[in-house]
């Protein structure tokens, strides 16, 4: 594609040619995405009713911290292992010997230091008393940084914060939509000021890049274009 795309464009195009992503997963819905590649268990496309209960909503912050460096396919399971401790919660998550935890979250890798990482967020979900944190209480838990902070509020807690990862870095420099160094809060902030206010277009987005990038930016050089039809 030669002209700049815009951000609210693609997501309309992106949306046209993938449909509904259905992000977060969640290991006890047995739902799928059939337009989505890789792993597709979990997802629940249109439905943003999820999280709906307390232990959906921390199994999704652990996720958050597990997917850190890693493929989903090794986050599924670690969540897995952990699940079938019965360590999906935070107080049972912190009851658990260190040792048994970071074997459960091997599959994850670097699992010494996910388990500190899950063990302070733990702590801090613990002492949350029900109510949605702040992004910058988030951000002061030890080894939570603002990809992951802003994942736990777009999906665990459904407040509106866009998410900014690898793969929306590699498509708007590609297409021109902003430059390669921009920093994450900078990108962060050009998205909110084009997009809606609102929860399932963040998630959407978010999900609709991450597939859309796994497709056509795998490798390079880079097909031109934005969805398929157009040369990408």
């Amino acid at each position: 594609m030669s002209a700049v795309v815009t951000i609210p464009r693609l997501y309309e195009r992106l949306m046209a040619e993938y449909g509904p992503q259905g992000w977060w997963p969640l290991l006890g819905h047995a739902g799928t995405n059939p337009t989505k590649s890789g792993a597709v268990r979990g997802y629940h496309p249109g439905d943003y009713s999820f999280p709906r209960t307390d232990d959906e909503r921390f199994e999704i912050c652990v996720g958050a911290v597990l997917t850190q460096n890693t493929a989903w396919p090794n986050v599924e399971r670690a969540l897995a292992s952990l699940a079938s401790l019965n360590a999906l919660t935070p107080d049972r998550m912190l009851d658990l010997d260190e040792g048994i935890l970071r074997q459960a979250i091997r599959p994850s890798g670097y699992f010494n230091v996910k388990a500190r990482k899950l063990r302070c967020l733990a702590e801090f979900c613990a002492g949350l008393g029900g109510r949605v944190p702040r992004r910058d209480e988030l951000l002061a838990v030890w080894g939570i940084g603002p990809e992951t902070a802003d994942s736990i509020l777009l999906y665990a807690c459904k407040q509106p914060e866009c998410v900014i990862d690898a793969y929306t870095r590699r498509v708007f420099a590609h297409l021109g939509i902003a430059d390669p160094a921009a920093s994450y809060d900078d990108l962060k902030a050009l998205c909110e000021r084009q997009l809606p206010r609102d929860v399932p277009v963040y998630q959407e987005f978010h999900g609709l890049l991450v597939e859309h990038a796994k497709r056509v930016y795998a490798r390079k050089p880079y097909r031109d274009g934005v969805v398929r039809g157009n040369g990408g």
